[in-house]
């Protein structure tokens, strides 16, 4: 084995144009041929597999070798997709657009894709700066152009980076599926068993865009919720998380006619250490904690923050219940709040749909029947909402909301941000609050109430041992509630959502969903209930989590 991986390892040395990767492996080479036992391991760790790339594109640690986000990787995938793409356009020439965020090599990766693209024969379209997630997207529509690649790792930890891709014309600007996935994984592989990127022809004719696609993206989004007059006076605080939303928000915002918020300052800027957090994402413990800080020290009414690359929105609202004064919003109540919204606007319109994943609220399928609206249950992935016929609105639980699906086919937590200012605009109007609109939601839509339990895990056999176990052996009980349904969405039936997913239905009438997480070393289960009043239902989604934990220790 060891000669195998320091043979990969050697040819991989003679192709990387990555200084900073070249000495990392060549000095894991020399004392992995030396016999140590740690760089072995390390070697065999990043040459025994290849970075999958599937329905998310390509993600991980940044590094050299095969299972490592790197330039010689980067350069694999920009000429396979490339291939597919002149294969898809069946002689006519691909327009591809390119954009990237703040994350280390975010711009190294995009501007070799450009080159690589341009050397294929395609038209590049370079984005003139780092930008958020969803201005490429919306790019890829505004442009007309065949395909859209956005360098970054969104939410993962600071040492990932990724490579999402969205297809035009027919798919709308969404992000890939089966089986284009599968084809363009071929194609990539094709490259990669060439063995040398320096053969792959380049070019620097690629074009750069101007500021009108962003001006474009601004005015599309102020749309989405010009300012009431309940706007002025608002006081909210704002983050970026060291990511790149500020920016084009704060155009938005003065736009659309919203005050300027307090900003969090040492999470405003783009910064690829992300030195405040221990995660760059607003889920985890901890990571909003300067939000609620300059929140307290503001008065403010409630918080918006943006994941790094902006395609999430976190809300939180003050709350004398919680040990810091304020409370997260799940993403759940979020986007009930603004399924909510979109379903009031669509009442009435024919064949109008709203979405969402199959692990978030099944409040959202409330909403949709109270106003005469069609709605769709999906895979987890705005791959998979984005395409629900009919949409006006889709979310998942995951702080991923799509609010304007004529301009963006994907999660947008820019757009939300202002979804959400407009809901919060119109409550201060009538002295109301944001959670005054969720109290509503309940006594309008019913009560429910969703928990999340994750395990993270360093060995990713973990989780496919609970998973085998759990199909293996199907819970009798979770918590103190008999298992009344399980369902395998790997055996989904003909016109069914299949996937690695486990759901429960208890006899209650509670619902309990397991999956691994699809980005990260992650074990999720989900947990919804309905009851008849919001304090029932937290009660019981707090009883159900401690049974979910039970459980998973059982399995473990």
């Amino acid at each position: 084995m060891i000669e195998q991986r320091l043979q990969q390892a050697r040819a991989w040395l003679r192709q990387d144009p990555d200084h900073e990767t070249r000495d990392e492996l060549a000095g894991l080479l020399t004392r992995a041929a030396g016999g140590d036992d740690t760089a072995i391991a390390d070697l065999d760790d990043r040459f025994r597999t290849r970075l999958a790339f599937g329905t998310a594109g390509l993600r991980g640690r940044l590094g050299a070798g095969s299972n490592r986000m790197n330039r010689v990787l980067v350069a694999q995938a920009a000429a396979g997709f490339a291939a597919y793409l002149r294969e898809r356009a069946n002689g006519a020439t691909p327009t591809v657009v390119i954009g990237y965020d703040g994350r280390r090599n975010s711009r190294i990766f995009a501007t070799d894709s450009a080159e690589l693209f341009a050397g294929a024969g395609l038209r590049a379209i370079l984005l003139p700066r780092l930008l958020p997630t969803p201005v490429l997207a919306f790019a890829v529509r505004h442009l007309g152009a065949d395909a859209g690649v956005m360098v970054t790792a969104s939410h993962n930890p600071p040492d990932d980076n990724g490579y999402k891709v969205y297809l035009g014309g027919a798919d709308q600007g969404s992000q890939i599926v089966s089986p284009a996935d599968a084809r363009i994984a071929d194609a990539i592989q094709r490259i990669a068993d060439a063995d040398d990127i320096r053969a792959l022809p380049r070019s620097t004719e690629y074009e750069i865009a101007g500021d009108d696609i962003v001006d474009a993206y601004v005015t599309a989004t102020a749309a989405v919720a010009p300012a009431p007059g309940g706007a002025s006076g608002m006081r909210w605080v704002y983050t970026a998380m060291h990511g790149v939303g500020w920016e084009t928000l704060s155009r938005i915002l003065d736009k659309a006619g919203y005050p300027q918020p307090v900003t969090v300052g040492e999470q405003l800027t783009p910064d690829p250490s992300f030195r405040t957090v221990s995660f760059p994402n607003p889920e985890e413990p901890g990571a909003m904690d300067l939000s609620f800080a300059a929140a307290r020290r503001a008065g403010a009414d409630f918080i918006l923050a943006n994941d790094p690359d902006a395609d999430r929105l976190a809300v939180a609202i003050p709350d004398d219940g919680a040990p810091d004064g304020w409370r997260r919003l799940t993403g759940n109540e979020v986007g009930l709040l603004l399924g909510a919204r979109a379903a009031r606007a669509a009442e009435g319109t024919a064949g109008a749909a709203l979405a969402c994943s199959l692990v978030s609220s099944p409040g959202l399928a409330a909403v949709a029947a109270r106003h005469g609206l069609a709605f769709h249950e999906t895979l987890t992935g705005f791959k998979w909402i984005s395409r629900a016929p009919g949409l006006v609105f889709g979310f998942e639980e995951a702080l991923g909301y799509l609010v304007n699906p004529e301009t963006v086919r994907d999660k947008d937590g820019i757009s939300a941000a202002i979804a959400v200012l407009g809901l919060a605009a119109e409550a201060r109007e009538r002295g109301a609050t944001l959670a005054t609109m969720i109290a509503e939601l309940g006594d309008t839509y019913g009560h429910f109430a969703s928990g999340q339990v994750s395990v993270r895990v360093d060995d990713l056999a973990v989780i496919g041992n609970v998973m085998l176990s759990l199909r293996t052996l199907p819970p009798a009980h979770i918590g103190q509630h008999a298992v009344a349904s399980a369902e395998d969405l790997l055996q989904a039936g003909p016109g069914q959502p299949a996937g690695d997913v486990l759901r429960y239905v208890l006899a209650d009438g509670s619902r309990v969903i397991v999956r691994p997480s699809g980005t990260e070393p992650k074990l999720k289960v989900y947990l919804d209930v309905r009851a008849d009043s919001a304090v029932h239902a937290n009660d019981a989604v707090t009883a159900l989590e401690a049974g979910v934990r039970t459980l998973l220790e059982e399995r473990s």
